[in-house]
C-alpha cells in the first residue's frame, strides 16, 4: 500500500506495517489541546451537538498542564478522509482557543 510523504502518510505507513487492516472500520483519536479548560469544555459542548458525533474524554497534562480533548471518531483511516476530519475538528476548536495535535490509532486486540 502507498502512503503520501507527509506526516499523516507516515503514519499511516507505520499502522499498516504493524498489521492494521486499514480497509476497516477503525475508532481514531485526535487530540485537541487548549490552555484553559472552560475553553475545552465549550469545545466537548459544541463537538457533541455535530452530525459527526465522536466521544470525547477532557483530560488535563501532568507535565504541560494543558487541557486535552481526546475525540475518538469511528471511520476508515484513508489518508484524504483523516486530514479533513483533523482540518474539520481543528476549524471548530480554533474557535475556542483550541488547537489540533494530532491523530492515533489504536489496534483492536
Amino acid at each position: 500500500m502507498q502512503f503520501p510523504n507527509d506526516d499523516n502518510g507516515q503514519l499511516l505507513s507505520e499502522i499498516a506495517a504493524a498489521g492494521v487492516d486499514l480497509t476497516q472500520m477503525q475508532k481514531i483519536d485526535f487530540y485537541i489541546l487548549f490552555e484553559q479548560k472552560d475553553n475545552a469544555e465549550r469545545f466537548i459542548e459544541t463537538i457533541s451537538k455535530d452530525d459527526l458525533a465522536p466521544q470525547t474524554k477532557l483530560g488535563k497534562c501532568p507535565d504541560t498542564g494543558v487541557w486535552e480533548v481526546l475525540t475518538t471518531v469511528t471511520m476508515v483511516p484513508m489518508h484524504e478522509l483523516l486530514a479533513q476530519t483533523e482540518q474539520y475538528l481543528e476549524s471548530i476548536a480554533n474557535g475556542h482557543e483550541g488547537y489540533g495535535d494530532g491523530w492515533g490509532l489504536m489496534a483492536q486486540e
